[in-house]
């Protein structure tokens, strides 16, 4: 039997959705192994290999394809562990990493520290060379300077080099001949060329992008080096592959060369995911949520498509490549509670994550953690946590909370508890605020889908805050960006700048630009196995009005491209202004300006099959396993709620809350103002009471309809 394997490697948990070609999968979680990720994830196949008790040899064999999300880079960054860079540039522009865009991030902050550049100042050269925006020379190359670089570079000890010049973008040959004598000179040093990686406009956004993608390319190569080889020592003949930040999926070749797409590729899996599970009830958009050990993701999805931004940071660094627009805050079930100098409660964003962990894992950690109120609070049960595999122990987490929470603010643990608890989940609402209210979008006109091991237990007091009627708990909730993976494709994005007036345009120019891409496309998925009837081309142009900063993405089709239809993509640009700020300048006449062009180049991928089930009663007493007394915080009190075994579910099944769902990787929590609902697929929809009748007759009528589809056929 063949199987497909997603896999997400986090702060605290790895987590792993393993999928039959029947249709049927299993979770698995293991702890983490920070010093070494790949450690954590062969002791999640060796585990598989157990429970179907063969040899791991035997199990990986049948392991037809690997999507893996790893976090090496994005650590090596937030960290400051990547390795040695050196840089060149233009002469006179070797302080534009402090400078930036030359504006200042906190305009009132009297104690404002700027960020500290991956490379320090003695190793950016200066190399004299000039071009000018249409990247005609100005003033040639000197060769000396590079040679000077490469002797200074070597004694160094440099592990890698950037090449990032004023305009290359335009004309790459400056960059090409500096590239050139230093793989002769120095043949084993990762090197990364701004024209190659990112060559479009934005002087800034180019070199922070390109000194990125060396200062963790050569972290990634040796990790995935070592990763592919321990597989290959047990037998893995099968298709590997890396998830990248825009939601993609690449080969670890291509991840090698082009590092920085793998920088917050872990989250990118969350709104993949999201897609295919609302889609069933028929959703177009929706926001997902992912609450893990050490962090909170939310992203905001239209029309079946998850946001993208070209402008993302990662650790107040800009990165420039497409990724999609996750916000992402401290916010964890390791997230440890403090008290600041102003004698406020605050949660994270510090986190224990998986060694030493929550003081209840009993692993050696002392500080309060989130996981520690939940326990308190009675949402989490100390005998079942993780299947029972992690025993928790209430006695240190209740010293914990004591210590350092509630004798600090002179109030009983259970209300400390309560306060950990409200907290984060405001720290949470506000993280939804992010992807939403700030873009303009009403949170309360998207479902919820909520996911991570911790996220279902937050959902209700999220939602309720938020005034958000409806959330999906999909059934891989606690696997969920593992699970998006499997529903990737492969991606790959290209930009080439050219500035002009739309109505100007160089038609011939434009044309072939686009040309040139989907060339450079199509050969990388040819070298990626595949076919030609599975890449698909979707085409965009960055566009403003004269005058303005900012630009504005609009797809555009092949026929207007080839044909040249300015006047259709004019109306384009006019509506989608209009629908980002209010606005449109369409009646006045104000001329319009075409910045870049973009091209997304996929290759569709095997989805997993997941099974339907079929409708069975409301009644949900075949699930129910006991009571327990949890806490209510919309009632401030403890009560005796029943327990119901998530995993026992049917289609159809109901239950009023207050309430607990039981899984082995993840528990939901049911406020009294919700109800919730399993659907065909064994997620769960949690609705208001208030407004059960619009909610509960989506669920079953849009399964109904849906009856012959599955999430194959939705993604």
């Amino acid at each position: 039997m063949g199987y497909k394997i997603g896999i997400d490697v986090g702060g605290t948990f790895t987590d792993f959705l393993l999928a039959r070609q029947d249709g049927t999968t299993e979770i698995y979680k293991v702890l983490s192994t920070p010093e070494d990720p790949s450690i954590g994830l062969m002791n999640g196949l060796e585990e598989m290999a157990r429970d179907r008790k063969i040899s791991l040899q035997e199990f990986i064999k049948e392991v037809e394809t690997i999507v893996h999300g790893t976090t090496v880079t994005t650590n090596a960054v937030l960290t400051y562990r990547g390795v040695k860079t050196g840089l060149l540039t233009t002469k006179g522009l070797r302080d534009t990493l402090e400078m930036r865009r030359g504006v200042r991030e906190e305009q009132y902050n009297n104690r404002f520290t700027n960020v500290e550049p991956l490379v320090p100042r003695h190793l950016r050269h200066p190399i004299e060379e000039r071009l000018d925006y249409k990247g005609e020379i100005i003033t040639p190359i000197q060769m000396s300077d590079v040679e000077d670089s490469i002797k200074r570079f070597r004694e160094e000890g440099m592990e890698a080099i950037a090449i990032c010049f004023m305009n290359s973008f335009a004309n790459a040959d400056h960059e090409e001949s500096a590239a050139k004598m230093i793989r002769e000179r120095m043949p084993n040093i990762y090197l990364t060329l701004s024209s190659t990686l990112l060559p479009s406009i934005r002087f800034y956004d180019r070199i922070s992008t390109t000194v990125l993608n060396s200062y963790v390319g050569p972290i990634l190569r040796s990790y995935l080096t070592s990763l592919t080889r321990r597989l290959k020592g047990i037998g893995f003949e099968g298709v590997l592959l890396i998830m990248q930040s825009n939601g993609g999926v690449i080969s670890p070749e291509n991840a090698i060369e082009k590092a920085a797409v793998t920088l917050l590729s872990g989250p990118a899996g969350g709104p993949v995911a999201g897609i295919a599970y609302t889609a069933v009830q028929g959703y177009d958009s929706c926001i997902t949520v992912d609450m893990g050990g050490t962090s909170f993701d939310a992203a905001l999805i239209k029309n079946r498509s998850p946001l993208v931004t070209t402008e993302g940071e990662i650790n107040r660094l800009r990165l420039a490549l497409p990724m999609l627009n996750i916000v992402t805050i401290g916010a964890g079930g390791g997230s440890i509670g403090w008290i600041d100098e102003g004698g406020l409660l605050r949660m994270g964003p510090q986190s224990a994550g998986a060694k030493p962990g929550p003081a209840c894992y009993d692993l050696g950690g002392d500080l309060p953690t989130c996981t520690d109120a939940d326990l308190l609070l009675g949402y989490l049960d100390e005998n079942y946590f993780a299947g029972g595999r992690i025993p928790l122990n209430r006695e240190k987490a209740l010293r914990a909370i004591k210590t350092h929470i509630a004798d600090k603010m002179k109030m009983d643990i259970i209300e400390a508890a309560s306060g950990m608890y409200h907290v984060i989940n405001v720290n949470m609402a506000a993280g939804i605020r992010e992807v939403s209210v700030k873009r303009g979008e009403d949170p309360r006109e998207f479902p919820l889908v909520v996911a991570g091991g911790a996220g279902p237990n937050h959902a209700c007091m999220i939602a309720l805050e938020l005034e958000i009627p409806v959330m999906i708990i999909p059934k891989e909730s606690s696997i969920f960006c593992a699970a998006g993976m499997l529903m990737s494709n492969l991606q790959h994005d290209f930009v080439r700048t050219l500035v002009s007036p739309l109505d100007k345009l160089d038609l011939k120019r434009f044309r072939q630009l686009f040309e040139e891409m989907e060339s450079e496309g199509a050969t990388l998925l040819k070298s990626e196995h595949i076919a030609k009837d599975r890449i698909q081309f979707i085409y965009s142009i960055d566009m403003r009005y004269v005058k303005q900063y900012h630009e504005v993405n609009v797809l555009t089709s092949p026929e207007e491209i080839l044909r040249g239809k300015l006047q259709s993509i004019t109306k384009k640009f006019h509506s989608e202004h209009n629908r980002l700020y209010g606005y449109s300048l369409e009646e006045i006449g104000t001329p319009i300006e075409v910045i870049n062009l973009r091209l997304t180049c996929i290759g569709k991928t095997e989805k997993p099959r997941f099974l339907k089930m079929k409708y069975t009663a409301q009644d949900p007493s075949k699930a129910f396993k006991k009571k327990r007394k949890v806490y209510l915080p919309t009632k401030k009190k403890f009560q005796m709620i029943p327990v119901f075994d998530g995993d026992r579910l049917r289609y159809g099944n109901k239950i009023e809350g207050p309430a607990i769902i039981e899984q082995v990787n993840t528990t939901t929590f049911v406020s009294p103002e919700f109800s919730v609902l399993c659907d065909a697929y064994g997620s769960f929809t949690m609705y208001l009471k208030s407004r059960e009748k619009e909610f509960k007759g989506r669920v079953i009528q849009r399964a109904q309809k849906r009856e012959t589809q599955n999430y194959k056929e939705v993604v």
